[in-house]
């Protein structure tokens, strides 16, 4: 053997060497691995960040449209003059127009005085047409939207005016013409045949006209129906009148309230009583009820309707202010009711304005404190001293952004006033609210109405407990069949047939929710109500017989498993649940028969059931349907990932394929799993369109499987597009989307923590 034969299997034993990078090569290798390591890290890092902050411009973006409603009341004297017009007649009643350039003095002369609000240079001054030799007794106004007044005549008659306003624009700048109308014609009406004065008065326009209740010298309550019909070519105004004489109220009478409906009146008397009086068949009127609604001892010192006339504010001489109306009892009689107490002056009120189109009030007391008060949010939002003396008048903007507040040395102050957002407190949004015409306090969403009359009512409990009630309903269908499918894919499914079940339901994940919504609401809702029993029957029946199939299985011969694969046994159950989902329907209509006298719908009716055919169990279907990819495929990696050699070795110890996945399965997988129904739960809180096209949207309190409901993702898709851009409402609905956000970040964040101890408790494993 020569040299070179024994080298040369020497030279073939190294060939590795020949093939390793040079140290320069490993060098740049390194780098180039440290640079893609460095580029992960930073990237993986900086997407999170991205993530953290774009969730914190959404947080802040929200909460910037929040914050308006946390803005306080406030009020800032632009001016100061004298009262304008004859300082020798008693100011009886003063208000602004709505573009708060003018403002009008009634005069206890009968004169109405039109001025600028800003300086008080008189544009106008109108006497109203008393009659020579009559004296001006009393004095009313009706509710601020009508714009009427009422002066009651010393021989029996009343006049009736309205200001009004016409706008021109020469030269292209707004000139507004003010003017008083006379809708019962100039010449007073008569109240009282007899011809006594007229010492108290009160009017106002509903939908049969107008109505005047006086209380005469003599102590005789009377009232009128008056309607007015003008000639449209002679400009002639017909008048007709009804005249009633109501029982005499007790004691003696300091002011008289008339309803809008006019099938209420309300009679204030020296003992600080207040008498309510049914009107709606004047022939047949009665005293109904009466109640002490201030101290005893104390007096009431103003008293005032807020818009709609269906609460009063009363105002005493002990500084108190109260809010009462008529509440109906079991036996469906009205009582007056005090409803809530606002924060008490220091001092005898003098004075209450309601707001033109709110259920907000303005409270002027004898020490010069002006009090902004809300009726429903029960908010006090400001007390401020603005005079140095009593307050005897206030004048408010329809618009409520100024006032004119007149003081007891007739100095007029016009404030400018910034009160955008009053119906908000934490009592409107998150507790019990007694709203007018209601007979306890409740909790209601009910955003708009059909008259401007209407209180809006946003608790947001009835939304909150929707999105929670088809959240939970949603997780009570899908979850169970999320991770039992889980379970059997990764676990016992053959591999083949694994690789198109586990693809095939996350493709379902795809699916827009709007075509579920769709299904839900024009097919899957309609079926159910048709075939209740089916329903219930496949519940109850389904478990069952995919229990009994899967037991005769275990029992059949060798011969005939053998056919099926291993992992393939879940092919034997279609056709057991095609069989007992088709039995269940064709026996729907008989059971009905058999079980329910014909309908299982009325059944539940008649055993107090409420039943829409939108309800939380269609919602849960197909919300669940869309919940199950995501809890599937994330439980489903969990329980695949878990380290082969944990199940092997629980195999090999002698335990059964199910005592492994209880034992050592599930507990090591259990932070997917759980992390997989958190997800789950996030989406069904977040849904939107399955919510709002397969519920009724009714904003009810209750659990009740076969009642609907209305989240909050559905209540803002519902409403936002309707209100007014920078509204209540519309920064109420975007609290809504904070309160949504938050709810998830709270759960998401409770599920990582109990997700991080499930992970380091089984991390041993």
């Amino acid at each position: 053997m020569t040299d070179a034969s024994i080298t040369a299997p020497g030279k073939d034993s190294r060939p590795s060497a020949t093939l390793l990078p040079s140290g320069e090569k490993r060098a740049r290798l390194r780098k180039w691995r440290y640079f893609k390591d460095g580029v992960s890290r930073y990237g993986v890092g900086a997407g999170g960040i991205g993530v953290v902050f774009a969730l914190g411009l959404i947080f802040v973006y929200l909460f910037y449209e929040v914050f308006p409603l946390l803005v306080p009341a406030d009020v800032s004297v632009e001016t100061r003059y004298t009262v304008p017009g004859d300082r020798e007649a008693d100011t009886l009643f003063l208000t602004l127009e709505r573009y708060q350039e003018l403002g009008v003095r009634f005069s206890s002369q009968g004169v109405a005085t039109f001025f600028q609000a800003d300086d008080g240079h008189i544009r106008r001054q109108i006497a109203l047409p008393i009659p020579e030799g009559v004296a001006i007794t009393s004095f009313a106004h009706g509710e601020a939207r009508q714009r009427l007044v009422a002066y009651g005549l010393s021989d029996g008659r009343a006049i009736v005016g309205r200001h009004a306003y016409d706008l021109s624009y020469p030269d292209d700048v707004r000139y507004i013409t003010p003017k008083v109308e006379f809708p019962l014609g100039e010449a007073p009406v008569v109240v009282d045949p007899q011809g006594s004065a007229i010492i108290q008065i009160a009017i106002q326009e509903g939908p049969q006209g107008f109505v005047l209740a006086a209380l005469t010298e003599d102590n005789r309550l009377l009232m009128s129906r008056v309607r007015s019909t003008t000639n449209l070519f002679t400009g002639a105004v017909d008048i007709r009148r009804d005249a009633f004489q109501l029982p005499s109220p007790p004691g003696n009478t300091r002011q008289i309230l008339v309803s809008g409906d006019h099938r209420s009146l309300f009679v204030a008397d020296d003992l600080g009583q207040l008498h309510y009086y049914d009107i709606s068949t004047p022939t047949q009127a009665r005293r109904v009820d009466s109640g002490q609604v201030v101290p005893e001892g104390h007096q009431i010192t103003a008293m005032d309707f807020l818009v709609g006339t269906l609460s009063i504010i009363v105002g005493g001489s002990d500084g108190s202010v109260s809010q009462w109306f008529l509440v109906r009892d079991d036996r469906n009689q009205h009582h007056l009711t005090r409803v809530r107490e606002f924060q008490s002056h220091a001092a005898p009120i003098t004075v209450i304005t309601p707001e033109l189109a709110r259920k907000g009030f303005y409270v002027g007391d004898a020490s010069g404190v002006l009090g902004i008060h809300y009726a429903t949010s029960h908010r006090t939002l400001l007390k401020r001293q603005v005079t140095d003396g009593p307050i005897r008048d206030i004048g408010l903007s329809p618009v409520n952004q100024a006032m004119l507040v007149r003081d007891d040395a007739d100095n007029m102050l016009l404030l400018d006033l910034r009160n955008p957002h009053p119906q908000v407190s934490w009592q409107a949004l998150w507790s019990r609210v007694w709203y007018e015409g209601r007979s306890q306090p409740e909790f209601i969403w009910q955003s708009s109405g059909a008259t401007d009359d209407f209180e809006p009512k946003f608790s947001l409990i009835p939304v909150t407990l929707g999105t929670l009630k088809a959240a939970f309903f949603a997780m009570l269908f899908a979850t169970p069949l999320a991770i039992m499918g889980a379970i059997y894919t990764a676990y016992f499914m053959q591999r083949h047939l694994r690789t198109v079940v586990k693809p095939t339901v996350e493709i379902m994940e795809a699916l827009p929710t709007v075509i579920l919504g769709f299904l839900a609401g024009l097919w899957l809702a309609p079926f159910i109500e048709s075939h209740l029993p089916a329903v219930f029957s496949i519940l109850i029946l389904m478990p069952l017989a995919m229990l009994v199939a899967g037991f005769a299985w275990t029992r059949m011969p060798m011969s005939v498993r053998q056919y099926v694969p291993l992992g393939m046994e879940i092919l034997i159950l279609v056709p057991v649940i095609l069989l007992v989902g088709w039995l269940s329907i064709a026996a729907s209509p008989l059971m009905e028969v058999l079980f329910f006298g014909g309908s299982m719908r009325q059944w539940l009716t008649e055993v107090g059931i409420t039943y829409d055919q939108r309800n939380a169990l269609v919602v849960g279907i197909a919300m669940g349907f869309a919940v199950i990819p995501t809890i599937f495929s994330i439980a489903e990696d969990a329980v695949f990932n878990v380290p082969k050699h944990l199940t092997q070795g629980s195999l090999a110890l002698g335990a059964t394929p199910w005592q492994t996945v209880v034992g050592v399965v599930l507990p090591t997988a259990s932070p997917g799993i759980f992390a997989a129904v958190m997800m789950g739960f996030g989406r069904a809180v977040g849904e939107t369109m399955i919510v709002l096209m397969a519920t009724g949207n009714s904003p009810v309190i209750n659990f009740n499987i076969f009642e609907g409901m209305r989240t909050l993702s559905a209540n803002i898709a519902v409403e936002l597009t309707e209100t007014a851009v920078g509204s209540t409402h519309y920064r109420i609905l975007f609290f809504s989307a904070l309160v949504l956000l938050i709810l998830t970040f709270v759960v998401n964040t409770a599920a990582e923590i109990i997700r991080q101890r499930l992970r380091q408790r089984y991390s041993n494993l």
